[in-house]
């Protein structure tokens, strides 16, 4: 049983910067990969940024590419999104998941945490 929270979200205009957390808590696995998604009103879920707990290696979407970094604190089981230049089309509920290195679907999934950018 793998637990995720997330944190650091809220409103922001647009050109400013928020930083999200995720922490795993609870029987963990190796060779994780932790990913960040979004959903915003109306819209279908969509990938951001995905990075491996093991060998550090990063994937972005290309709409958030540049602007966007995510990292890892693996001594606290735990990864960050860096968001900067925020865009209003940036407005989603933020979502934190987990999965095998290997694996191609997510099991595990955080709460959620909204991101609102204003104009």
């Amino acid at each position: 049983q793998v637990q995720l929270g997330e944190s650091g979200g809220g409103l922001v205009q647009a050109g400013g910067s928020l930083r999200l957390s995720c922490a795993a808590s609870g029987r963990t696995f190796n060779n994780i990969d932790m990913a960040w998604f979004r959903q915003a009103p109306g819209k279908g879920r969509e990938f951001v940024a995905r990075i491996s707990l093991t060998t550090g290696s990063t994937d972005y979407a290309s709409s958030v590419k540049g602007r966007f970094t995510v990292s890892r604190d693996n001594a606290k089981n735990t990864v960050y999104l860096q968001m900067n230049s925020l865009k209003p089309e940036d407005t989603a509920v933020y979502y934190c998941a987990a999965r095998n290195r290997f694996n191609a679907v997510y099991p595990y999934w955080g709460q959620g945490t909204q991101v609102t950018v204003s104009s």
